[in-house]
């Protein structure tokens, strides 16, 4: 059996599928060969070296380890040019964007057997796999750093001889993973945050780090609706909608720091800051927009550019995480070894893809030219 780890080509991409360290443990399960790009990890800051002494081979030939690979390890979904060269026999596992028909076909036409990792089941067995949110973490934390670099004031509060200077406002508008942690890393830096989300039960999280929890008020049965069952922030009424663009323009105005990471899987991004809230912010003023891919919390942001507008800085860098690939890269690597591991047959050096399990059976996105759940 052999596992192929080939360089990402999508532009910006600097994270890697492998690193040394889970290559090692590959290689220690009874995995015959692990096929390294030239290259690969350079983004990462990962020599060749380092994959060598860990077990694995360097290929120069993108088209040679394709060929050789049963199983193929990525972090972005394959290009047209890629997925050519892949095997038809083989097993992908990656970020292969399930809501994206188009490279959905794609991999269906081809016959491949791929595991979409956005679709991982959101159960407790399957934390130790959950790459969304180890990327997500990562992507929350380099928002506020990336915020703070731009920002032409300090974070926290200063008693100086010179005066005082007033501790930067920080919002953060959605408290999931990546919100959570920006509302950490915000705080570490001394900054008053405040954090919005549509779901009250984060409402203590938020507070244990402490930042104010802006609400809008519920009736039972708009609490009842407001998350899905897979815990996600779901989509709200037109009347919900409007109160909730009166708090958030309120809020939005005082602060200096806004951090947008509301998504909904499947659907574009929810409009969170209008132009008009733009223009009333401060001048100065940042606007993180984490949700820019999906058509951005912010309709003024542009997909991996940074542009001022109404005099507020607007950032839409769409890969946050490949700002820290170091530490992306280890992190998803090991996602990837813990989901594998659900199927790695050491003992009959095979792939055993047990559809009975939930984890391999939500995961799955199509098999056999067919796309698991659609036909």
């Amino acid at each position: 059996m052999h596992i192929g780890i080939p360089a990402e080509i999508r532009s910006g991409e600097t994270r890697v599928a492998a690193t040394p360290e889970t290559v090692k443990k590959y290689t220690a399960k009874g995995v015959h060969k692990v096929l390294v790009q030239l290259g690969a990890g350079a983004g990462a800051s990962i020599p060749d070296s380092a994959y060598q002494e860990a077990g694995a081979m360097i290929v120069t030939d993108v088209a040679e380890l394709y060929a050789q690979s049963q199983i193929v390890l990525k972090v972005r979904g394959p290009e047209s040019g890629e997925l050519a060269m892949m095997r038809k026999d083989a097993v992908l596992l990656g970020l292969l964007s399930p809501h994206q028909k188009d490279g959905v076909d794609a991999l269906k036409q081809h016959g491949l057997t791929a595991f979409a990792m956005e679709k991982l089941p959101r159960i407790s067995r399957a934390q130790n796999m959950d790459v969304l949110s180890s990327q997500a973490n990562i992507a929350g934390y380099k928002a506020v750093i990336v915020a703070a670099n731009i920002y032409q004031k300090f974070f926290p509060m200063l008693m100086t001889a010179a005066g005082t200077v007033k501790a930067a406002r920080v919002l953060v508008l959605g408290a999931g993973v990546a919100g959570l942690q920006a509302i950490a890393t915000a705080k570490r830096l001394g900054a008053v945050v405040e954090a919005f989300d549509v779901r009250p039960a984060v409402k203590e999280q938020v507070e244990s780090l402490g930042a104010k929890f802006v609400e809008v008020p519920l009736s039972d049965e708009e609490k009842a609706q407001a998350e899905t069952a897979g815990g996600y922030a779901a989509e709200m009424s037109d009347d919900y909608k409007r109160r909730q663009g009166e708090l958030v323009h309120e809020r939005a105005i005082s602060a200096d720091i806004i951090i947008t990471t509301a998504l909904i899987p499947g659907r574009p991004a929810p409009v969170l800051i209008k132009e008009e809230t733009v223009q009333a912010m401060k001048q100065g003023s940042v606007i993180v927009d984490m949700a820019v891919e999906a058509g951005g919390n912010c309709p003024l942001s542009e997909l991996d550019k940074n542009v001022i507008k109404h005099g507020v800085h607007l950032i839409g860098m769409a890969n946050l995480p490949g700002l820290v690939a170091a530490d992306a890269s280890t992190l998803y690597a090991r996602n990837l070894m813990n989901f594998l591991n659900l199927m790695l047959d050491q003992e009959n050096d095979a792939l055993k893809i047990d559809r009975s399990d939930e984890i391999i059976a939500g995961t799955l996105l199509c098999a056999g030219g067919n796309v698991i759940g659609k036909e």
